[in-house]
């Protein structure tokens, strides 16, 4: 179904990690994967790293649902979790509100008053590490996996409502991320294909990551990586378990704790309001 009318969205970001916001709850979205495509492309549509539809839930505050830029769905954004749990808190007046995601069930609160305004934290729920839950193609042990890539190897994975693989290199600005991040992520040893992080501990409670998105490609921050990054740091004694993951955008707080869930606090920030109109979501016309 499109719109017959203009297309209300906002446009928001998570440290530097940007996105659609559609309310799907008051317009019909389409969600066909090229047009999401157009969409996302800088020079012909409005731009981003994911499309984000809130859509009603019985459950809820609402459900979130992520296309990247490839127009492919995947499971969960933390960033786009703060960005949506904003939105909603600023729309209810609550403090406190519940997102469902094909990744699992989120709750999300403003930081506490002593923290800089505009802080969201998010339970991203519990980590998974059996490797069917990642999914790898075959069996080994997630903490310290048995595989290399380009002179990389012995990676972490885990599944943090989305797949990751998380490489320690001495010199994490060194990697060649461009050239070995797609090869990574279509690897066969990853059948649903995989985020990829490489990231440097410079401290206990601090760590430099930068992230591959599986169906993005390089982005400025990951919410979900930077949760997969410090408990795949901590589960092999490289870290403490709360630590700054410190992004090409910013810096994301992760803490990893005694009940298991990891908690997520950083920024949500709006950066425009506009509409898309109806011709936009008519099929691109042939080449001549």
């Amino acid at each position: 179904m499109r719109p017959t009318t203009p297309l209300p969205f906002v446009k928001m970001h998570g440290l530097g990690n940007d996105f659609v916001v559609l309310d799907a709850r008051a317009h019909a979205v389409p969600l066909e994967q090229a047009a999401i495509a157009r969409l996302a492309d800088r020079r012909r549509g409005v731009g981003f790293d994911q499309m984000i539809t809130i859509e009603r839930s019985g459950k809820a505050d609402a459900f979130m649902r992520i296309h990247n830029a490839d127009g492919g769905e995947v499971e969960s954004c933390g960033n786009a979790a703060r960005c949506v749990a904003s939105l909603l808190m600023h729309e209810t007046g609550k403090a406190n509100v519940s997102i469902d995601t094909l990744g699992g069930w989120l709750n999300a609160k403003r930081a506490d008053a002593a923290s800089v305004e505009g802080l969201v934290t998010v339970d991203m729920g519990e980590p998974r590490f059996d490797w069917q839950q990642i999914p790898l193609s075959r069996a080994m042990d997630t903490a310290t996996l048995d595989y290399a890539h380009a002179g990389y190897s012995a990676p972490g994975a885990v599944n943090v409502g989305n797949p990751h693989v998380v490489f320690f290199p001495g010199d994490v600005e060194a990697v060649p991320l461009t050239m070995i991040g797609p090869q990574i992520e279509h690897d066969p040893l990853f059948p649903q294909r995989i985020n990829v992080e490489f990231a440097q501990v410079l401290a206990p409670d601090r760590i430099r990551m930068r992230v591959w998105e599986r169906g993005v490609g390089i982005t400025k921050a990951c919410g979900t990586g930077a949760c997969a990054t410090l408990v795949a740091a901590a589960r092999r004694g490289l870290s403490a378990r709360r630590a700054d993951v410190v992004l090409d955008g910013g810096v994301l707080n992760i803490h990893w704790a005694a009940d298991n869930h990891i908690y997520m606090t950083g920024p949500a920030t709006e950066s425009f309001r506009g509409t898309i109109p109806p011709a936009f979501w008519l099929d691109e016309p042939a080449a001549a």
